[in-house]
């Protein structure tokens, strides 16, 4: 499946510090290259987004929530694909995330189940040279 030429960078950021070291652990031993941040304005003020090839954000998270950051990236022409996280299911979320470019939402505490195959997924669909 990986169709990149390197290895991945992939950007996390969750409030949750267990949660934080749990995906960094999982996406390491799965491959990647991850740099982690407790929020949204930690990854902001922390960054060159320019290296991310996909981000993995929590949905509820002190402050900036995890659709507002998306928002925000996009606004800064940030197209790098990104993940949505939640431990609080709720039927509004997928429509919030796709008006903030979201295209893969996925729900806690099932994550660690497909959240590796999702980014490949990810990172795949939207590379430029991609099919």
């Amino acid at each position: 499946m990986p169709s990149l030429n390197r290895t991945p960078l992939v950007y996390v950021v969750d409030d949750d510090t267990d949660v934080l070291g749990s995906l960094r652990f999982l996406l390491e031993a799965d491959g990647f290259c991850v740099r982690t941040f407790r929020s949204g304005e930690a990854l902001l003020n922390a960054m060159t987004m320019s290296g991310a090839d996909c981000f993995v954000i929590d949905y509820k998270m002190p402050g900036m929530s995890g659709i507002d950051l998306a928002s925000l990236l996009r606004r800064r022409d940030i197209d790098t694909p990104i993940i949505l996280i939640t431990g609080h299911p709720d039927a509004s979320i997928p429509a919030k995330a796709a008006v903030a470019g979201i295209r893969h939402v996925l729900v806690k505490p099932h994550v660690e189940d497909s959240l590796s195959s999702h980014i490949w997924d990810a990172i795949n669909t939207e590379l430029p040279s991609a099919s």
